[in-house]
């Protein structure tokens, strides 16, 4: 699983510390490794059809106990249905093995889904489905019919009241009428809904034993999950071992999402730790097509998941000299930003690249906290919208709480323009047009968001090519909606522009910065009610 170069890296500097593996530009002997790595996959036409929707790969530079230099390589989850194959480092857990727990009880369960897949095929069950079904729209249709002709008889009766006087008898037969029909109705009702109920309690006996198979193969698989987790068993740089369960735990108090462990670079540091070898840099890379929901491209590199490697990652990683995590924070440790403008109500901020418009869960400086300490005496601060981290521009702060929700009910209504200026990594054709696609977060690899018909929310966005500049394109996005990366996003998916922005490191290749940037705002003055326009020209 040590592999040496093929190249001389020799004259190659190695980095003073490991990758930081949430935001990283890869090392040259990364690149070097994952060249190398896509060359072996390419070469293995088995798995052509597989990797036609993409999977990531992992390349880790280490050194031997003698001082060799080499590599490792891993992929994520499965591949060509198995856990292990050559080339590749092992599984931190072996679930292939057919003695372990993990396939006797993975046996058991698929028995449970053969029994649920044999109820619901079965023949007496579809039978009766198909009366259900049947008898219901007998049922509509006979009744409904009846009604209709109480509605003309009753209409028929209105008429013959209006038209001419009518005797005691004449009246008498027509309420007699009229109740029989009524009453023929809740017959036909009663009837029927006697019918479909002993129908429905035929289709029921099947389905409340198919709902008790499924309990009990969810229970049975959390269970499963749980003893998983206990039995995969990580190592640190100090010699430290913990159950994923218990990294978890101590990390943030919650349970493992599936599939913990299983993902490339924790695969690559175990196989390390075991084997003596000392870890030096990793990246992580895409290989293959990509799912129409996700944003990946072939050979480029992307950070570490959160989900399921934050926790993970900051345990193995102890013991080890780790980068900083990027700060890109703009104000040059100043402490002061830039208002580019401000009355007696609100202001416009200029804010710089990597830094957050209001605190986080890390509570790492923001634009807000940064505001109350420049203005320590201003009683009610507001940050009215919100940017990405990585995006300067234009950030609007209202002064009280009465102009923060007059500002917001026009942001609700999107009726204040906005306008970014970017840097796409690419070129493009001259033009303009409209982008729309719905967007959610992407639970398993937050903080990414996902391109999903079903599940995410609408999202528009309006552009302008403005020019060409070397291998760069210059756009103008005038988004209509704000959703989360909706910018970024539609321009890095292959329905958007297929061309992501310089610098996203989330959805194309990391840079010096984002170039993206907020440059122009215009909306009505929430006291004056006059159209207010703010520019600030990026300077990229």
């Amino acid at each position: 699983m040590f592999h040496r170069f093929k190249q001389p890296v020799a004259h190659i500097p190695l980095p003073e510390e490991f990758t930081y593996p949430f935001r990283y530009t890869p090392h040259p002997l990364c690149l070097i490794a994952a060249k190398e790595v896509q060359q072996y996959i390419g070469a293995q036409k088995a798995w052509e059809q597989e990797l036609q929707n993409g999977k990531m790969f992992g390349v880790m530079v280490v050194k031997d106990p003698s001082g060799n230099l080499g590599y490792l390589s891993a992929f994520s989850g499965n591949l060509s249905g198995k856990c292990r194959q050559p080339f590749f480092v092992p599984p931190i857990y072996d679930l292939s093995n057919p003695c372990s727990f993990f396939k006797k009880e993975e046996t058991e369960i698929s028995k449970i889904n053969k029994k649920i897949e044999g109820l619901q095929n079965n023949t007496s069950y579809q039978n009766a489905l198909t009366e259900l079904e049947k008898d219901r729209k007998q049922a509509y249709l006979e009744i409904s019919k009846e009604k209709e002709a109480y509605k003309q008889a009753k209409a028929a009766r209105d008429m013959k009241r209006q038209n001419h006087p009518l005797s005691e008898e004449e009246e008498a037969a027509m309420i007699k009428e009229s109740q029989f029909q009524k009453a023929e109705i809740r017959r036909m009702e009663k009837h029927w809904k006697e019918i479909i109920h002993a129908k429905q309690a035929a289709v029921e006996q099947f389905e409340s034993a198919t709902e008790q198979l499924r309990n009990e193969r969810k229970q049975r698989s959390a269970l499963l999950q749980e003893k998983l987790f206990e039995h995969y068993i990580v190592s640190n740089a100090l010699g430290q071992s913990r159950s994923i369960r218990q990294i978890f735990s101590e990390y943030n108090h919650t349970v493992p999402p599936a599939g913990t462990g299983e993902c490339a670079a924790p695969k690559m540091l175990q196989y390390a730790y075991l084997n003596q070898l000392h870890p030096i840099a990793m990246a992580e890379f895409w290989y293959g097509g990509a799912p129409d929901n996700e944003i990946r491209r072939n050979g480029f590199f992307y950070p570490a998941c959160e989900s399921k490697c934050r926790a993970l990652l900051s345990f193995m990683l102890k013991g080890l000299q780790v980068e900083k995590e990027p700060s890109l924070s703009g104000t040059n440790g100043s402490g002061i930003l830039e208002i580019v403008y401000e009355d007696t109500f609100l202001m416009a901020i200029n804010k710089p690249a990597g830094m957050l418009s209001v605190p986080g869960k890390a509570k790492k400086e923001s634009i807000y906290s940064l505001l109350c300490k420049m203005y320590p005496h201003e009683a009610e601060l507001f940050v009215v919208h919100r940017l990405d981290m990585d995006t300067s521009g234009l950030l609007l702060v209202a002064k009280n709480r009465d102009i923060y929700k007059r500002l917001q009910v026009q942001f609700s209504k999107h009726s204040i323009k906005k306008k970014y200026i970017a840097l796409l990594d690419g070129v493009l054709a001259p033009g303009n047009g409209t982008i729309s696609l719905p967007i959610c977060a992407n639970p398993a690899d937050r903080p990414r968001q996902a391109v999903d018909i079903l599940q995410g929310k609408a999202a528009t966005t309006h552009y302008e090519i403005l020019a060409i500049e070397g291998e760069r394109t210059r756009v103008c996005f005038y988004p209509v909606t704000g959703r989360t990366h909706q910018l970024r996003i539609h321009a890095a998916h292959s329905q958007g522009l297929d061309c992501p922005i310089l610098g996203d490191y989330l959805y194309g290749k990391p840079d010096k910065r984002l170039y993206l940037h907020a440059e122009e705002i215009t909306f009505l003055h929430p006291v004056t009610d006059e159209p207010v326009t703010i520019l600030k020209k990026a300077d990229f």
